[in-house]
């Protein structure tokens, strides 16, 4: 593809000779002559010296050293949709293949396409246009809009909602049981059974191995454009902002409330029963036991504010010395205590 034809794809603004060849999209340092790739972090300015790219997505600022450039107001989602300009996402075929295990009543929309040993249980939906990897299991009496993409080994429990444009990626399971248990006099555990159900709405992906589990009654939901990363843990009864990103290995406990436009970073816990609220920013293992007020950014377990904790983690190292700075300051207080 020519660069200007790019350009005009991407809908950017573009330096240099309108006919150069692209090939494909890399990063600064795997770029070869005839790929484009981006800068959207200004620490990585000095790549363009030794970068091999034929042409650079940068910012409308940026000086790129006379190399072909298309310029954005938005160069990482620009670098996202150029991918998406080389490398189309590719549907498989419609049709049912013939190892698949489908109730008689399940209803199934236009152009499906159901790979080998699935297994689609009475009473369930789907919508047009959705893809069944091989051994994606749904459960009886699920309801799941159009466009949705399970990829194998996905689980759909029963009863679930989907609304449309969900991806699941390997491994996940929505609607689980959620973890609930009472206690007995003997010290044994009584099971509850798990009776509510899971809402995930649209434009939703939960990627491999995450497990969004079922309320004992009501529902656990993801709202609207959740990203879910992998090996999160979303527990019974919870409810997820619309846009929020939960990334790798979060647990979040059950009952809880987070916001829109959330973002939990790697390896957060959060207790059940509380409330995150919009635009928060938990950075990577923090621990949430309370409530957290809108549009802050929080650190350390326990949480506290990500400024306090700086400075908390900078006093953290000095701690030995400060305290044998104290030790040394006691001891002299007592001995001129004891002349006294």
């Amino acid at each position: 593809m020519k660069l200007g034809e790019l350009a005009q794809r991407l809908e950017c603004q573009f330096e240099g000779p309108a006919d150069l060849e692209i090939t494909g999209v890399a990063g600064m340092e795997e770029a070869t002559a005839s790929e484009i790739t981006f800068l959207a972090n200004p620490k990585y300015l000095p790549k363009l010296q030794t970068t091999r790219a034929a042409a650079i997505i940068a910012g409308k600022k940026v000086d790129t050293l006379g190399r072909p450039v298309l310029r954005s107001p938005d160069p990482y989602l620009t670098f996202a949709r150029a991918l998406e300009v080389f490398y189309p996402p590719q549907r498989p075929p419609a049709g049912i293949h013939p190892t698949a295990v489908i109730a008689p009543d399940v209803k199934l929309g236009r152009n499906p396409s159901i790979g080998p040993y699935v297994v689609i249980e009475e009473g369930a939906v789907l919508g047009d246009d959705c893809v069944l990897k091989s051994f994606v299991v749904i459960y009886r009496g699920a309801k799941i809009g159009d466009r949705f993409l399970a990829h194998s080994h996905a689980v759909v429990r029963e009863n679930v909602r989907i609304a449309d444009d969900v991806i699941l990626q390997n491994g996940v399971v929505i609607g689980g049981d959620g973890f609930g248990f009472a206690p007995q006099a003997d010290g044994s555990y009584y099971k509850i059974v798990q009776a509510g159900t899971v809402v995930i709405e649209g434009g939703v992906e939960v990627q491999t191995n995450s497990c969004i589990d079922r309320a004992a009654v009501g529902e656990t939901r993801l709202r609207r454009g959740v990203k879910v990363d992998n090996l999160v843990q979303v527990a019974h009864g919870c409810d997820i902002g619309e846009n929020t990103l939960l990334c790798s290995q979060v647990g979040i406990a059950g009952s809880a409330k987070v916001g829109r436009n959330v973002i939990l970073t790697g390896q957060v816990g959060v207790a059940g029963h509380l409330t995150i609220g919009d635009h928060v920013i938990a950075t990577p293992q923090t621990g949430v036991p309370n409530d957290v007020r809108p549009n802050t950014t929080i650190s350390g377990s326990p949480a506290v504010d990500h400024e306090l904790w700086l400075k908390c983690s900078a006093a953290y190292k000095r701690l030995p010395e400060m305290f044998a700075a104290y030790r040394k300051m006691r001891d002299y207080l007592e001995k001129a205590g004891e002349k006294s």
